[in-house]
């Protein structure tokens, strides 16, 4: 792998980010998850190659994500494939046949808003960071539930144990993410 391939920089971008303590959760602070430090053009460039080159686009009707973090990636990979996009909002539009879904981070619990997905519609599902999978479980089992075919789900930064622990409760979702990392000694470390 040369040195400046889209899965060296993005892994090269994660190492040396700052690190917060919210409670006891070791809380990383990166462009990706938090749209601070300020984001190098490419480094979303990276992010968006690696997902636009993982997935079967011929099986893609729709792309979705999740406010707030999830909107860089959504749009950048919206505009490589030309596929639509719909935004997961936190708040109500009160539109027809709106789901509300309730889901929990590591250190916060909210509401999210899910319209404009219709049953049978093959989706790909970007998101930012996974780690405990509080928000994308029950985001995924309400698109489920709503009748969307889970096609694709890919996760650019994977923190902790909640992807490994929905392959085994939910093995029907296909949950891949690009780079995974935990905090060792206050820092972020690559794991391969």
């Amino acid at each position: 792998m040369s040195p400046s391939s889209p899965l060296d920089i993005l892994q090269e971008s994660l190492r040396g980010a700052p690190i917060i303590w919210k409670g006891e959760y070791p809380y990383f602070i990166h462009p990706i998850s938090d749209g601070i430090p300020r984001m190098d053009a490419e480094v979303l460039r990276a992010t968006r190659d690696l997902i636009v080159e993982m997935v079967d686009w011929s099986r893609i009707d729709l792309i979705v994500s999740v406010e707030a973090m999830g909107l860089p990636l959504l749009a950048a990979v919206g505009d490589a494939t030309g596929k639509p996009t719909v935004v997961i909002r936190k708040r109500s539009y009160g539109m027809e046949g709106e789901v509300r879904v309730d889901v929990s981070t590591g250190y916060s619990e909210s509401t999210a808003f899910i319209n404009d997905i219709s049953s049978g519609e093959r989706i790909l599902v970007v998101d930012d960071v996974i780690s405990t999978g509080g928000t994308l479980e029950p985001l995924l089992a309400a698109l489920e539930k709503m009748g969307a075919i889970l096609q694709d789900v890919i996760v650019a930064i994977e923190k902790g144990e909640g992807r490994e622990r929905l392959a085994k409760e939910r093995p029907q979702w296909p949950i891949r993410t690009l780079a995974r990392i935990e905090i060792v000694d206050g820092k972020v470390e690559i794991i391969d």
